[in-house]
């Protein structure tokens, strides 16, 4: 019997879609599964783009360009400059979603064993994109009492070592919701600036953010112009997860001609994903008022339900669609479960993302979850009503 690889082996599973066959099993006995697991909005993709893609007239779905369709770059670099960051479409690659991206990222920038510090909790697949890679992630610690606000600078300083090559952060972050500032970005910049490491930025949630406040890009610190990298991705932007087009964005001239040879390697990115992702870039502002006025309603009913459930807390995201929560639970994992194998509610149960898999630090997380709020708000009351009553029987509740 041959042996499976070391890398394999290790490869951590998805925290968000490990419990499936449980979920699915429990749907099997007709029991309602609320799925607050996972980043799958139940808002429409915008019609123009599905159009694009219905009228696209092609005999030969053929090859794009590796770095991606010429006009759909040039669109893209349009909508970038709309928002303030300025680059043109000879600094974007296209890629096969956002994760393809992080990939072309780790491989360009960092050698096996080399380090990327990323503040925790984070999402998931960064430790599996690293593992694939031969990355260490070191993490770390941002804490739900400050609602996972960057750490203070002096604490990436004291883990930086020579292996030290990167500094990721997602913004507004998954899984937390928390929306970094300007004045947080700047301070971070000083770091990158004075060791000359890579900052990798996964700004793919840069469209929803709440209660005023204004997204500031990684691009837009002009000191550490040839140290950046964007990562980003249609999929949350317009509701279209499963085109799977996303983009790797550097002014860096020496970075972005290795990350095309990554990029070659693979071929190119998706012809019809591609066609609809250009058509998105036209989606008019209304529809994004919209999008925000309801996930601004579905985070005031999860926050509020749950910090009203006795012994949790759950901090108010500015950004984003997820929330992390602080439970009276044993372990997340076992909770997890049992809400699928064990309870139900009326024929209802919910399904959660447990956050051990959003750290690398092993053992945190436990008495974490990660909430998605994807679902119209009448789904979400009763998914909140289900969480309360789960909480009330669950063997391992702490007093």
């Amino acid at each position: 019997m041959p042996k499976i690889s070391k890398k394999g082996l290790e490869m951590p599973s998805s925290p968000i879609r490990k419990l499936v066959p449980y979920a699915d099993v429990a749907k099997q006995k007709g029991i309602h599964v609320y799925h607050l697991n996972i980043g799958q909005p139940d808002i429409e993709t915008p019609e123009g783009a599905i159009n694009a893609v219905k009228q696209a007239d092609l005999k030969v779905v053929a090859y794009s360009h590796s770095a991606g369709i010429l006009s759909y770059r040039k669109k893209l670099a349009q909508y970038y400059n709309s928002v303030g960051i300025n680059i043109t479409e000879n600094e974007i690659i296209v890629t096969n979603g956002g994760s393809e991206a992080i990939l072309f990222a780790f491989n360009s920038c960092l050698d096996p064993d080399d380090e990327v510090i990323i503040p925790e909790p984070f999402y998931a697949n960064y430790n599996g994109f690293a593992q694939s890679c031969g990355v260490k992630v070191k993490p770390i610690y941002s804490t739900i009492e400050t609602g996972f606000a960057l750490p203070p600078i002096e604490e990436f300083e004291k883990i930086i070592t020579p292996k030290t090559k990167a500094i990721m952060i997602c913004n507004p972050n998954n899984p937390t919701g928390y929306l970094y500032s300007k004045e947080e970005l700047i301070a971070l910049s000083k770091i990158i600036e004075k060791y000359d490491i890579f900052l990798f930025a996964d700004e793919v949630y840069r469209e929803f953010c709440y209660d005023g406040a204004e997204h500031f890009s990684v691009m837009q610190l002009s000191n550490i112009e040839q140290n950046v990298v964007l990562l980003d991705s249609v999929s949350k932007r317009y509701s279209a997860c499963g085109v799977r087009v996303g983009a790797f964005i550097t002014r860096n001239k020496e970075l972005y001609a290795t990350a095309m040879k990554f990029a070659q390697a693979r071929l190119s990115p998706p012809t019809y994903g591609q066609i609809l992702a250009e058509a998105a870039v036209d989606t008019p502002k209304v529809y994004f008022d919209r999008v925000i006025k309801d996930y601004l309603a579905r985070r005031n009913t999860v926050v509020k339900a749950i910090n009203a459930m006795p012994g949790c807390f759950c901090p108010t995201p500015k950004g984003a669609f997820y929330v992390a929560a602080r439970l009276p639970i044993d372990d997340s994992d076992l909770f997890c479960q049992w809400l699928l194998e064990d309870f139900n509610h009326n024929g209802k149960t919910v399904m959660l993302a447990p956050a051990t898999g959003f750290y690398s630090s092993k053992g945190e997380g436990k008495d974490e979850v990660r909430i998605s709020y994807c679902l119209n708000v009448e789904d979400l009351v009763e998914a909140m009503k289900c969480l309360a009553e789960a909480l009330k029987v669950y063997p391992g509740r702490k007093l």
